[in-house]
């Protein structure tokens, strides 16, 4: 396994991940088909200024261009403090092979050599017994629940911490 950086060409995982019912049903549904091209141009030119890790997990290298999902990584701001939160998403021919733990540990382990993101959170809905697992596997530590605004929707969520100096395993 191995992660690439978000390309022009991702519509169509885009499509599959984002737009799926099945893909986000945890969170809030699926976006509307309209504006992805324009959020993977965001994407794409967000990774080249370095502001954001938007990697897309590649399972098996004799075949590049075949890619399982996402793994990012990015800072905002909450409650006039950066934040830096990492996510994934998995298509489900792909799921329960252990990829979206070792994309987001591989992608941790880079923050880690980086030093520039410090303390990373993640936020899966509560109901997300497998990202859930993911945090935990990770060593992440559960610091309570909470409600988020992703994609204008408000989603009951877990809230997860890890420094990947000193806590990844």
């Amino acid at each position: 396994m191995r992660l690439r950086d978000v390309e022009l060409g991702d519509i169509d995982l885009y499509v599959r991940m984002r737009c799926d019912p099945v893909m986000m049903a945890e969170l809030g549904g699926p976006l509307p088909r309209d504006g992805i091209e324009a959020k993977v141009q965001r994407d794409v030119a967000a990774v080249a200024s370095d502001r954001e890790w938007i990697t897309m997990i590649i399972p098996d290298e004799a075949q590049p261009g075949v890619a399982a999902g996402t793994v990012v990584l990015w800072s905002h701001l909450e409650d006039a403090e950066p934040i830096s939160e990492i996510g994934w998403m998995v298509l489900p021919e792909f799921q329960g092979r252990g990829l979206a733990t070792a994309a987001a540990r591989l992608l941790l382990g880079r923050a880690r050599d980086d030093g520039r993101w410090g303390l990373v959170h993640a936020f899966p809905g509560v109901s997300n017994g497998a990202s859930n697992q993911i945090c935990r596997a990770l060593g992440c530590t559960l610091i309570g629940q909470r409600d988020v605004e992703f994609a204008g929707r408000t989603l009951a969520t877990n809230h997860w911490r890890i420094d990947p100096g000193s806590d990844l395993t």
